[in-house]
Formats: C-alpha cells, structure tokens, sequence
C-alpha cells in the first residue's frame, strides 16, 4: 500500500509537471511553428518568453492568496486558466495570438509551480523537506524526459496544434488529481488575514533577509542557464547539427536524466556534508563544466557529442542545487509559505525570462550565444552561492 509521504511525493510532483511539461512538449514544435505561422526566430522564441514572465509575475498572486483562503482554491483558478490558454494555443491563426494565449497559459501554470512547494513546507522541514521536494522532483521531472517525445510524436502525424490539444488533456488530469488526492494543508486556524498589509508586511519581511534572496538567486540564475537551453536548443539541434524532432527530444533527454539522477542524491548529501556546502560544490561543479564548454566552442569545436556531455555534466551540477536551494529559503519562513514561494518563483522566473531574451539577441544559429549564456549564469550563481554560503547565515525569523 503507498504511503501517504509517498502519495504526497506522486500528487505534487505530478501537478508540478503540468509547467514543465507545457514548456518540454513544445520546444521541438518551435521550427515547425515559426514556418507555419511564417513567424522570425525571435518571435517564436517570444512565444516561449511570455510564458515564463507570466509564469513568474502571477505566482506573486497565488501564493499570498494560498496563504489566506487555503491552497486548493488557488490550484483550480490555475488549472482552469492553463486548460483555457491551452484550446487558445491550439487554435492560434497567428503568431500574435499564440503568444497571447502562452501568456495566459504560463499566467495557470503559475499556480500549479507556487504551491506544490508551500504545500512542501507545510507537511515538513530540513531534510525530510529536501527529501519530500528531491521525490516530487523525480516525479515531475519525468516530463523533460516524456515531454519532448510526446511532443515530437504528436507533431510528425498530428502536426504542433496537437501538442497543445494535450496540454488541455494534462490540465484535465490535474484537476481530477486535485480533487481526489491532495488534502487542504493550510488550516483555517493557519491563515493569514485577507488584507492587503498582511501581503505586504509579508514580502517586506522576505525583501529585507539576505539569506532568502541569495538562496532565491542562486536557483534563479542556475535556471536561467537552463532556460537559455530551451530557448535556443531546438533550433541548434534540429537546424545546426540537423537532428529529427524525435532525435532532439531523445537528446534533450539526456540532460533531464543527469538532471534528475543527480537531485535524488541531495538530501542524502545535505544530511553528510551540511546544505550549504552541498549547494557551494554543486554550483561550483555546474560552473566548471559551463566554462569548459565554453573553452572548447569558442576555440572551434563543432561536435553534437562533445555539446551533449558537458551539457550532461553541467546539469547534473544543477539537479543538486536547485532543491535545496528552495528547501532553504523557505525554511525559516513557515507561516507565509506561501508568499515566500511566490516571491521566490517570480524572482527565479522573471530572471530566467530576462536570460531568454539576452541569450536570443545574440542567437545566430550556431551552439556559441547559447553556451556562452549558460557559462555566463553558471558563473553568476557560483559568485552567489559563494556570498550567501560560505559561512552560517544567520536565521531570519519569519512574519507571525
């Protein structure tokens, strides 16, 4: 029989992968939508952009309202939002209107990112939450592993409208899952006022400890590097190296997979060696091997396998640091769970969306803009890590 840890681990990582899978699914679809839709580069990589800024901005909403009315409520506004932006997509006769609806579709899945993680802090803390949110990750993070396949074998027979009739099938699947097997984990005794100064006293709170947001920005520009990934990889690997959509997705899937593996081993490591130093080597080891690929693509090397592997190497680096870093930042701050995970997952967003739109400036097809992007966040978020970490920071204590 599961247990009820383990159910937890399926339901919220399930739910979680509702955005991942929204972003993975689509990637390989991007050259075909730019032909179809007779739209530039840029503007099929803008369709990608807004996603992720209005995945970001919206979770300062949720997770303040998740605070005070409860954190189910919140979750069917965002699936229903995202099932919503889903048909728009899958029916956009422009490339304007794509963009339209990805922006309301990343606005629901918003909701379904914010809160799995305070639903984390409300059931646990220190390790047994690093534990909690490494098992929800191996859960969602089967979706840049499925995703892409998925995606890659809707549109060869169905062509890119399908991917998103999936999408709408996936929203449905999470409503049903919010419905039948997640429990209310904020309480009515638990939540915070409905004012707009219990918000802001909250964010106030959040904005003058240092030790959460340099927690925050160290998983902020570590994604980043990873969003430049998205941004740019379809069109390296599929238009550069010429690789299949169904090719791309199989490669795509190797990083998820060095990605995933590596996060299962952080709280085993955090209990060993302490978290911060944890985190200290893992952003140090994403650096190394971003700086490596760096070296070798500016001095001239054209290969798809020497790319794939230090790409491998790299995130694996990140798959130990982006849990823990979110362990961490929402540890001293219990009873606004809620806002501190919205605040967290806007900053981490709106950075990863600024990362997209300077790495695509510079884009010209070859694997150059896009590693040097990832080598560039990589170092920024060893500078971070270095700062917030390399002694015990001192705990804030969080709003009562």
């Amino acid at each position: 029989m599961i247990s009820r840890y383990a159910k937890n681990a399926i339901t919220l990582g399930l739910l979680a992968a509702v955005g991942p899978f929204a972003v993975d699914m689509y990637v390989p679809a991007l050259p075909t939508i730019a032909a179809d839709l007779h739209a530039s580069t840029a503007a099929t990589q803008m369709t990608l952009t807004v996603f992720f800024v209005a995945f970001g901005i919206c979770q300062i909403v949720y997770g303040p309202l998740s605070d005070m009315i409860g954190r189910k409520p919140p979750l069917y506004v965002g699936l229903v939002l995202f099932t919503i932006g889903s048909i728009g997509c899958a029916v956009a006769p422009s490339v304007e209107w794509l963009i339209a609806a990805r922006f309301v579709q990343g606005a629901g899945a918003s909701a379904i990112m914010v809160i799995p993680r305070a639903i984390i802090r409300d059931l646990h803390t220190g390790i047994e939450a690093t534990r909690l949110m490494a098992l929800v990750m191996l859960v969602f993070s089967v979706a840049p592993i499925l995703a892409p396949l998925v995606g890659s074998g809707l549109i060869v027979p169905f062509g890119w409208r399908a991917v998103f009739v999936a999408m709408t099938l996936v929203a449905l699947i999470g409503i049903a899952l919010v419905a039948l097997s997640l429990p209310e984990t904020r309480l009515a005794q638990d939540r915070l006022k409905v004012s707009v100064r219990e918000v802001l006293r909250g964010f106030g709170t959040l904005l003058r400890d240092r030790h959460f947001l340099g927690l925050t920005f160290i998983g902020a520009l570590g994604m980043s590097s990873f969003f430049a990934f998205l941004a740019m990889s379809s069109f390296i690997y599929i238009g550069h190296f010429g690789l299949t959509p169904t090719q791309y997705s199989l490669a795509f899937s190797v990083n998820a997979i060095g990605f995933i593996g590596a996060s299962q081993f952080a709280a085993k490591l955090g209990g060993r060696i302490g978290m911060g130093r944890m985190v200290i080597a893992a952003v140090t080891v994403h650096c190394l091997f971003a700086l490596i690929l760096l070296a070798v693509t500016a001095a001239g090397a054209d290969s798809l396998t020497t790319l794939m592997v230090l790409l491998f190497l790299s995130f694996a680096g990140l798959g130990l640091v982006i849990p823990s870093t979110m362990v961490l930042a929402l540890e001293g701050h219990g009873p606004i769970a809620g806002i501190a995970s919205a605040l967290g997952g806007t900053l981490q967003m709106v950075t990863g969306g600024v990362a997209i739109v300077v790495g695509s400036a510079f884009f010209d097809g070859t694997p150059l803009p896009m590693v040097a992007a990832i080598a560039l966040c990589s170092v920024a978020a060893l500078l971070v890590a270095v700062a917030t970490l390399h002694r015990p920071a001192r705990r804030t204590k969080a709003a009562e």
